[in-house]
């Protein structure tokens, strides 16, 4: 507000009223307010009625093409529509009675601290009320009325789905699961700052320095900063066990349940970034080797929901949507896409082995061996594709004749029992080694003996041998799927 004093000649009160009434609206353009009809003038309402009285007296004006009147409109929903008024010294006083309206801001400002410190004193609390929350409440309302209301007290807290997950995250790779229980339940309480909300881009960071400030431990500390690390490509991983295990916790709680509302990415559209979101696990699990299933980490984060989730295939779905960001991931490593194809076959949904196995089979490809089992391995699968027969559990030793085949079948038991150790500690790469020199045999079987012979059990047998053989190849990747 701006007000001038400025000395003039004494003039009839009748007309420098008026005249004073068109000045005032002229001169109080506001830049951000809306132009007032046609005319340049400015205000922050439209303006609808023009009182103009010197005591009990109209002042006749016009402004803004409007007629001065006795008239008064007061509150819109509370007040009387329209209402006149006799002398200029009744304005206060009716506006409020009758229009429901306190013209002085000083009074509508002390009546909501009154009111407000009333409120709070009949439930035994105080009203805490800054001075600047006074000044913006009194500018909004024309007539203030305090309300008292109350929520439930578990609004307060953090989530239980994202607390339980980072705690049973930290639980299986061994972080302090108290810490991280701990990191979970501040997560999310930076955000709330005006520091945060003024610069969104120190979320987390001003989370760790309140954390250190409060006394937090030092990895719960770096946990709050570190949570929504991997930001993109290439982004450093959280430091620390227990940032690990709450960004992981962050990660698949959103996952689950946007997921778990049906509002997964579609097209070009990742309105929630669920894609980055995926990956970031993918990444924070494969390159910190930690031992984590999706199956059981996505079960465990949808089983936090309860039955707050309308899509009944949210475990799959989420699943199926991690393995193709690993697609997208291993071709950005530069891996061939009939690699990834060949492991992705077997769906293996642990992170950290769907990693040894690209690996092994990269590293499988080099070998001399290489094309020749991939071709054998196509062959068998389309054989037993054909075949409709009921095989055996095991090779009969028995029914054997030929010596291809015979030899053929004994590497396969003796690799079978070698290699079983390879794949429970997850050496893909020595096992697929040891499997190359299954090459001879198979070429020489291949060569000499045939498989769909009239001799039913004959030919059971060898079809049993070849799922036996195949068997083993796919406990690794579909090597059949190897261009």
């Amino acid at each position: 507000m701006a007000a001038v004093s400025r000395p003039c000649e004494g003039r009839k009160h009748r007309s420098t009223a008026a005249e004073y009434g068109c000045d005032f609206s002229g001169e109080t353009a506001d830049p951000e307010t809306d132009a007032l009809g046609a005319s340049d003038v400015h205000f922050v309402r439209p303006v609808h009625t023009v009182t103009l009285l010197l005591g009990d007296k109209v002042i006749p004006a016009t402004i803004l093409g409007i007629q001065s009147d006795r008239v008064i409109r007061g509150h819109r929903f509370m007040g009387e529509p329209e209402f006149t008024i006799d002398n200029a010294d009744q304005y206060p006083e009716i506006l409020r009675e009758r229009g429901k309206v306190i013209a002085d801001y000083e009074e509508r400002k002390a009546k909501i601290k009154a009111d407000a410190e009333e409120a709070a004193r009949k439930i035994g609390g105080n009203a805490d009320l800054s001075e600047s929350l006074l000044e913006e409440v009194a500018s909004l309302v024309e007539w203030p009325v305090v309300l008292t209301a109350k929520f439930e007290e578990k609004f307060l807290a953090v989530p239980a789905e994202a607390l339980a997950l980072a705690g049973w995250i930290a639980e299986q790779i061994g972080a302090d699961v108290n810490h991280a229980t701990r990191a979970g339940l501040l997560s999310k309480c930076d955000l709330m700052t005006n520091m945060v909300f003024e610069f969104t881009d120190t979320q987390g960071v001003m989370g760790m320095h309140y954390a250190r400030h409060d006394g937090e431990a030092e990895d719960v500390a770096v946990a709050l900063n570190e949570q929504y690390q991997p930001r993109f490509a290439g982004d450093d991983l959280p430091s620390n066990p227990v940032a690990c295990a709450l960004a992981i916790a962050d990660k698949m709680d959103t996952l689950a349940g946007i997921f778990g509302i049906g509002q997964h990415p579609k097209g070009d559209k990742d309105p929630f970034a669920l894609r980055r979101a995926a990956l970031g696990v993918l990444r924070i699990i494969v390159e910190k080797n930690l031992n984590l299933d999706l199956q059981t980490l996505t079960e465990e984060a949808v089983r936090l929901y309860g039955d707050k989730l309308t899509n009944a295939n949210v475990v799959d779905d989420v699943i199926d949507f991690m393995l193709g960001r690993f697609r997208a991931w291993y071709q950005d490593e530069g891996y061939t896409v009939d690699t990834i194809q060949a492991v992705l076959a077997r769906r293996p949904t642990r992170p950290a082995d769907f990693d040894a196995r690209m690996k092994a089979v990269s590293h499988f490809r080099t070998l001399d061996a290489a094309a020749a089992l991939a071709a054998a391995n196509k062959r068998v699968s389309n054989i037993l594709a054909k075949s409709d027969e009921v095989l055996s559990d095991r090779v009969n030793a028995s029914t054997l004749k030929e010596p291809e085949e015979i030899k053929l079948a004994m590497q396969v038991v003796v690799l079978r029992d070698k290699l079983e150790p390879y794949f429970t500690e997850g050496r893909y790469q020595d096992a697929l080694v040891e499997l190359a020199e299954l090459r001879e045999p198979v070429d020489a079987f291949f060569d000499k003996v045939m498989v769909m012979v009239d001799d039913k059990e004959l030919r059971i047998n060898r079809l049993t041998m070849l799922e036996k053989l195949r068997e083993l190849f796919l406990r690794v990747a579909d090597i059949s799927l190897l261009q």
